[in-house]
């Protein structure tokens, strides 16, 4: 064979494998992109489920700490009521991304979260109903409750809180 020939076809040799190299190695880095992307969109959502949890909770407590007074300021109480109920909201529009975002795992937390979160509003719906009437029945054991769905519904959102890392982390 020819010495130039040969040439020519070891730099054609050499162009192919480094033509298929190239394509490998962009495909991996895109595919590395496209999962980062996706773990930013992911934190980002879970992020912001977590951030209005929290903002709703700290107004669930105000809602707690008026109804546990023994004479509970109502126009307080009522102020306090739709600041959570408006908080309330967000986290529920902030669920609805957390399940478009995925995994069916997270989903499934954040459903939990949101069934311990109804068990404790329906009961300090009640509260505030009594406390309106001025009806002190019963008032001590509501107050236990709270306290045991305040102690489910933190549990809840650990569970999710540990949930959303293992899917970040990759491991979902």
């Amino acid at each position: 064979m020819d010495a130039g020939l040969a040439a020519l076809l070891g730099a054609a040799v050499g162009s192919l494998a480094t033509l298929g190299a190239a394509i490998v190695n962009g495909r991996a880095q895109a595919r590395t992109q496209r999962d980062q992307w996706r773990r930013q969109q992911r934190r980002d959502a879970y992020a912001g489920y977590l951030g209005a949890l929290h903002d709703r909770d700290i107004a669930m407590d105000a809602v707690l700490d008026t109804l546990r007074s023994d004479d509970p300021d109502l126009p307080d109480l009522d102020e306090r009521t739709d600041r959570f109920i408006g908080l309330a909201r967000e986290v529920h529009r902030a669920a609805e991304i957390v399940i478009l975002e995925g995994p069916a795992s997270l989903a499934e937390a954040a459903g939990r979260v949101t069934h311990a979160s109804s068990d404790l509003s329906q009961l300090v719906r009640r509260m505030a109903e009594r406390a309106r009437e001025r009806d002190t029945t019963g008032k001590a054991e509501d107050v236990a409750l709270a306290a045991a769905r305040e102690r489910a519904l933190y549990q809840a959102v650990k569970d999710f809180r540990h949930a959303a890392r293992d899917t970040i982390d990759g491991a979902d």
